[in-house]
């Protein structure tokens, strides 16, 4: 069973369907795509309410459905075949000026322009409680909006009912789970349009996260060999022209600012400030490997459309390094660069992640720059690296960066969505393009290997994943707040000031909630996925003990002030999930 041919053959049952029950629309263009199918039609009269009325044609019409033929035609007979349908038309033109053959396929009675690529026998290979119809949304003609606004209608399809129940069971797991409804519900960032689009404002809550996963980044890398430095978040434009980045990468910058008669570009990466950083003082063999840490800002231009909450945004906070190693080192520096991503994840509970491998399209080799030995000795020694690591990888022959090819970590989320976590180079290019140079033993100078990497990411996606991770409720060495404590009565206060002193006192976030009723505070603190709730009632205060309940449930025991902040700050300083 090929599942995307059954996808596509239910877009042409859908376009069936519609056709029968809206003989006005006109149907244009409809493949299949990751999760089933869509279609869409020129028409105005469909609605959401039409989707159930249409899916129910479609299983009348299955059984019908035997067999696919399919003709090979003249454009003049096409154009007879589709008279009325200026889209269908334009394609038809399209393929004619292409001098591509143009195919009919029909089905059912139901003929269509297309490639083809279907399930033979559609009734017999298409069960009918295996797709249903999802949505629908406007889709401009052929993606461009200078032309007219058709409505698309989206359609789901796995190769069984269980499959699909289980696809729909996971997405609305990951809607619970977005990190933009929960960032909003637990106060972590904000989105103002008077600031910008794609540039976020991290809120207290947030802004906690993001200083607690900096300060590990930075503790970790200090304990691997890291030195850490900090760049200008603007640079003259030459040395973008010594990069390469321009005019190659110019789309994905910001506009230049004219300064003192010269142009200045906002940065979108770290990489030639370190380069610069590294040939500020003379090396040689013995000061190698040096490893170049920052968190560094860099701003992107990312087209509106492309913009997605904290996945995919304009301004970022990036867990950069370069490293500079010598090319015979390379390999194993790149191998232990891997264990630090797997040392990152593990810690976080991540475990399903492999590595991809993006070469060059060999249908675009003019778009690459640099020695084609350096690119090959570059591209064999990340293979190297990456069989030694162990770590499960593929290979893509597109995707490499202009200069060498990239390494990126996919990461998988529980709700099923893999994520580019971070990539990661072995760089045989930039050296001599900036003229980076150390003494070797033989006290001729040599070019050093770079090695990019980012294990963390960006800021703002890692954190946007670690939302969907962790549902919002963090490991408490992350939680904004890691305890909140609830007097029962204004007689209680004294006693909770005293824990908190307590608690504070011993480097534990901590929030006194006294308004309202103990109920409400208490829904309240779960709601804020708060992981540990301390009620403060008359028996607590004369046994001078807490009533603790974590996320889990409560304590089997009342623990003593000493004996929970013995317990809590062991469990933040392990960083215990």
């Amino acid at each position: 069973m090929n599942l995307e041919y059954i996808r596509h053959t239910l877009a042409h049952l859908m376009a069936a369907a519609v056709k029968e029950l809206y003989p006005e629309a006109h149907p244009t263009i409809g493949p299949a795509i990751d999760n089933g199918f869509y279609y869409d039609f020129d028409t105005e009269k469909l609605k959401e309410d039409d989707l159930k009325k249409i899916e129910k044609k479609m299983r009348q019409l299955l059984p019908s459905w035997k067999e696919f033929t399919h003709e090979v035609v003249t454009a003049d007979k096409a154009r007879e075949v589709f008279a009325g349908n200026q889209y269908k038309i334009e394609l038809i033109d399209n393929l004619e000026k292409e001098g591509a053959t143009i195919t009919l396929y029909t089905c059912g009675g139901f003929t269509d322009l297309c490639r083809g690529g279907h399930s033979e026998y559609p009734s017999k290979e298409i069960a009918p409680d295996s797709f249903q119809l999802d949505k629908l949304a406007g889709a401009y003609w052929r993606g461009d909006e200078k032309n007219p606004m058709l409505t698309r209608i989206y359609g789901l399809a796995f190769e069984s009912k269980e499959a699909l129940d289980a696809y729909l069971a996971q997405r609305e797991e990951a809607e619970k789970r977005d990190h933009r409804k929960l960032g909003a519900d637990l106060d972590l960032f904000h989105f103002d349009e008077s600031i910008g689009k794609g540039l976020p404002i991290w809120l207290p809550k947030g802004n906690i996260i993001k200083e607690e996963l900096e300060n590990w980044a930075k503790e970790i890398e200090q304990q691997w060999g890291y030195s850490r430095v900090t760049t200008p978040i603007i640079t003259k434009e030459d040395l973008f022209y010594t990069s390469g980045h321009l005019p190659l990468y110019k789309d994905s910058m910001y506009a230049p600012i004219q300064i003192e008669g010269e142009q200045y570009y906002i940065k979108p990466m770290n990489c030639p400030f370190h380069h610069k950083t590294f040939a500020a003082r003379p090396k040689s063999y013995r000061d190698l490997p040096v490893r170049l840490a920052e968190y560094g800002w860099c701003h992107r231009y990312e087209d509106s459309g492309s913009l997605f909450g904290l996945m995919r945004v304009r301004g970022m906070q990036m867990n950069d390094a370069h490293i500079y190693v010598a090319k015979e080192d390379a390999v194993e520096e790149f191998v232990n660069v891997i264990k630090l991503h797997e040392y990152y994840y593990q810690a976080l509970g991540i475990t399903d992640y492999h590595m991809e491998l993006a070469l060059r399209d060999p249908a675009k080799m003019d778009k690459y720059h640099g020695d084609e030995d350096d690119w090959k000795d570059a591209e064999r020694m990340t293979i190297e690296a990456m069989e030694k690591s162990g770590v499960p990888y593929v290979v893509v022959n597109e995707g490499a960066a202009f200069y060498g090819p990239k390494m990126d970590f996919q990461i998988k989320s529980i709700t099923g969505r893999m994520f580019t976590a971070s990539t990661n180079q072995l760089d045989l290019y930039m050296g001599k393009r900036f003229g980076l140079e150390y003494t070797g033993k033989d006290g001729e100078k040599k070019t050093p290997a770079i090695i990019h990497r980012a294990p963390l990411g960006t800021h703002e996606r890692f954190i946007g994943f670690l939302i969907e991770h962790f549902a919002g409720a963090f490991p408490t060495w992350l939680s904004p707040v890691q305890v909140a404590i609830l007097p029962v009565s204004e007689k209680h206060a004294d006693y909770a000031a005293h824990i908190r002193e307590q608690l504070q006192g011993a480097g534990v976030r901590v929030e006194v909630s006294d308004t309202d009723s103990l109920g409400k505070r208490i829904r309240a603190a779960k709601m804020q996925k708060v992981p540990y709730v301390i009620v403060i009632g008359d028996k607590e205060v004369e046994q001078q003990n807490l009533t603790v309940e974590s996320r889990v449930g409560k304590w089997d025991t009342t623990p003593s002030i000493e004996e929970f902040v013995t317990s809590i700050t062991k469990e933040i300083k392990t960083r215990s999930l």
